[in-house]
Parts: structure tokens; C-alpha cells; sequence
């Protein structure tokens, strides 16, 4: 049987095929150090799993909305100014939110610019949605708004900014940001911000936000998550804030596509919501420390910008990659030889890196770059 060209031109995440090859190593009986995995080492907090167990028990287990639960729309609206649950849209995480934004503003042939490194999914995304993905290279991981100027053609619908970033940690300057608004706004382009990492920030550091920018609203379109945020990855709860005309568009796709996020997560949200940044503040500290330590280490060996957020490293390991060897070759060494596994650059469009995590127990980053420095 016959495939549509649509899939056979779509890779598989670079991210789900190490993790796979993890996982059968470990079933082997190996002692893998899992330096390659993007999700917080907390658990959930305590009033998220109660909230989500008094939904079930109290018989929160049906249809509900397909754009979501109105108070939990309402309450995410209040980090909007000017925005009500009318500019909300509550999805299957942000991985669901970003794939249906493209297939709601990409025509056959659209244009969508992406700085480079980017996360895995977002060009097969466009892709999946008819478009094409029009890579940007950054400089020193930061934005660089003559590149994106100079990238914009007649086809071009939108630019993706994604900050913190996912795989550098690099966290973008407000003047930039501001830039990239300016541009979209002469352009009458799309200006969709991934900001999944926005409590990850480090050094005392304010992460703008796209929002900020009062005049680019209309073409803005934020998407965020509760899954690095509050330590939630499984409930797969994200969401979009934009014009309600977009909202609106974006709501008649997903009634189609998966109707209503899972009900009782949705109060385990709402419950999140209640609790202030401060509360998560251990998470940022700790998360910080971790940085510090892995940042000094990487440096022992290769040459690695200091992200401010997020929580991977993205150093540049090409001294190391002789006779041909790529990363994607480097990576699988290190899992194989030593049992410490991270991520090649080539899924993020970068031969010549590799993305280290940090988020894991300080004993097991200890033991990771002690073997990743035995090993080189």
C-alpha cells in the first residue's frame, strides 16, 4: 500500500529515536545516564495531583468544551492584558498548539522563518502543514533581525521565535524581540512566539515576551505549556493566546482534529494556576545550580555558550569529529561506550553540536560528564 507523499517527507523527532534507543539499552540491563531527556526531575505538585484526583472523583470524566474548561481559560487570559477567554485556546500541549497553528495560517508553498538551531518538530510541522521552513541562522544563538529581513519573500507567512530556546538555552534580548516585531509588522507577517520555557530563567534575567509589544498583538500568537512550568509533561495541557479571529479559527480545527483536552487534567491546570512563580522557585534555584556546574564542565572540553534559560547546553564539539564522524555518530558512541546519552545537532540543524540537558538529579550530572570526560 502506497503512503501520501505528505509523511514520506516528514522525519521522525530525533529526541523520540534516542530515547527509544535508551530505553532498549536499558532493557538490556545497562545503567544509561540520560543527559538527553527535556523534562524537569521534580514531581508534580501536591495541590496539581489533588486537584486532578477530586475531578475524578467527584466525576469530572466527560465531554467538555473543545477550546477548554472556561474558568481555566478565563484565569490564563489574566497574563494578558486587554485579554478575556474569548483570546484562549487550550490544546494537547504546546507540540498539538504549534501543529495546529500552522496548518490554520499555511497555505501550499507558505513560507515560515525559523532561526537555526530550532526544536525538532517545528519544520516538519510547517512541512506537514504545505508549507516550507526557511532556516535563519543566529549569531552566537541570538537573533539576528537583518538575516530574518533579509529571508522574507512574497511566500512568507509568518516568523517563529521561540525563547527561552530549545536546544541553546539562549534567552533573547528585548531590543531583539522588538526588532522581529518591528519586521513583522512592515511585513504583515505572523509573529508566533514558543515561550514553553518561560520560567527557566537564570542570573536574575527578566525573559521578555513578544506581548510586551502592544502593537504587534494582532499578529501575535503565544503558545505555552504547564509541562516544564509546573513539572506536568504527562497531562499534555498547553495553550495558545491570540486575536479571538485567529482563536476562533484555530477552536474549528481542533473541534475536528482532537475535540477537548483531557477534562480532569484541565483541573489539575486550574489548581497550578493558584499557586505563585515564587512557589517554584526552588526549581529555578536548583535549576541554575545545575547550569553553573554543567556549563563549567562542557567548558573543560568544548567550546559552549552560557544559556540563560531553559536547561540544555549546546556546545560545539567539532575538534572532536575526525576522519567524517558525525554527532549523530558521537552521540551514539557515548550512549553505546559509556552509557551517557544526549542528542545530536543535526536534528536541531546544527552538524556539529550536540544538546546536553541538565535537568537531572546532581548525582547523575556528576556521573555524566565524569564519563563523558573519561571518554574523550
Amino acid at each position: 500500500m502506497k503512503l501520501s507523499d505528505r509523511i514520506t517527507q516528514i522525519e521522525a523527532s530525533g529526541t523520540v529515536r534516542f530515547t527509544q534507543l535508551i530505553q532498549q539499552l536499558r532493557g538490556q540491563g545497562r545503567d544509561i545516564i540520560d543527559l538527553a531527556v527535556g523534562e524537569p526531575p521534580y514531581d508534580t505538585p501536591g495541590v496539581v495531583l489533588e486537584a486532578t484526583k477530586q475531578a475524578l472523583d467527584t466525576g469530572k470524566t466527560k465531554y467538555s468544551p473543545a477550546a477548554g474548561l472556561p474558568e481555566l481559560k478565563s484565569r490564563l487570559a489574566q497574563q494578558f492584558d486587554g485579554y478575556d477567554q474569548r483570546n484562549i485556546v487550550i490544546s494537547n500541549g504546546s507540540k498539538q498548539c504549534l501543529y495546529t497553528m500552522f496548518q490554520v495560517i499555511c497555505n501550499p508553498s507558505d513560507q515560515v522563518i525559523i532561526p537555526r538551531p530550532y526544536w525538532v518538530s517545528f519544520p516538519q510541522q510547517v512541512k506537514l502543514a504545505g508549507g516550507r521552513p526557511v532556516f535563519v541562522d543566529t549569531s552566537n544563538h541570538q537573533l539576528d533581525c537583518d538575516k530574518i529581513e533579509r529571508a522574507i519573500t512574497s511566500k512568507t507567512r509568518a516568523i517563529l521565535i521561540n525563547s527561552p530556546n530549545n536546544p541553546t538555552g539562549a534567552v533573547y534580548s528585548s531590543e531583539a524581540l522588538a526588532g522581529v516585531g518591528k519586521i513583522a509588522l512592515e511585513h504583515n507577517l505572523y509573529l508566533i512566539s514558543d515561550e514553553a520555557y518561560c520560567l527557566f530563567v537564570y542570573d536574575g534575567y527578566n525573559a521578555a515576551s513578544l506581548f510586551n509589544f502592544e502593537d504587534i498583538r494582532p499578529l501575535l500568537i503565544i503558545t505555552r505549556s504547564f509541562s516544564k512550568h509546573y513539572g506536568m509533561t504527562g497531562f499534555r495541557i498547553g495553550y495558545v493566546a491570540a486575536s479571538r479571529e485567529f482563536i476562533r479559527a484555530f477552536s474549528v480545527l481542533q473541534s475536528h482534529l482532537t475535540g477537548n483536552v483531557c477534562t480532569f487534567g484541565q483541573y489539575g491546570a486550574l489548581a497550578a494556576l493558584s499557586m505563585d512563580d515564587r512557589d517554584l522557585e526552588d526549581w529555578r534555584t536548583d535549576m541554575q545550580h545545575k547550569r553553573d556546574y554543567a556549563w563549567q564542565r562542557a567548558t573543560e572540553f568544548f567550546d559552549c555558550v552560557k544559556p540563560r534559560g531553559a536547561f540544555y547546553l549546546f556546545p560545539d564539539i567539532s575538534r572532536y569529529l575526525k576522519n567524517g564522524m558525525t554527532s549523530v555518530e558521537f552521540s551514539e558512541r557515548l550512549l553505546e561506550n559509556c552509557g551517557v546519552a544526549v542528542v545530536p545537532g543535526e536534528v536541531f540543524g546544527m552538524a556539529e553540536h550536540i544538546r546536553i540537558s541538565y535537568a537531572v538529579s546532581e548525582d547523575r550530572l556528576v556521573s555524566g560528564f565524569d564519563k563523558i570526560a573519561e571518554a574523550l
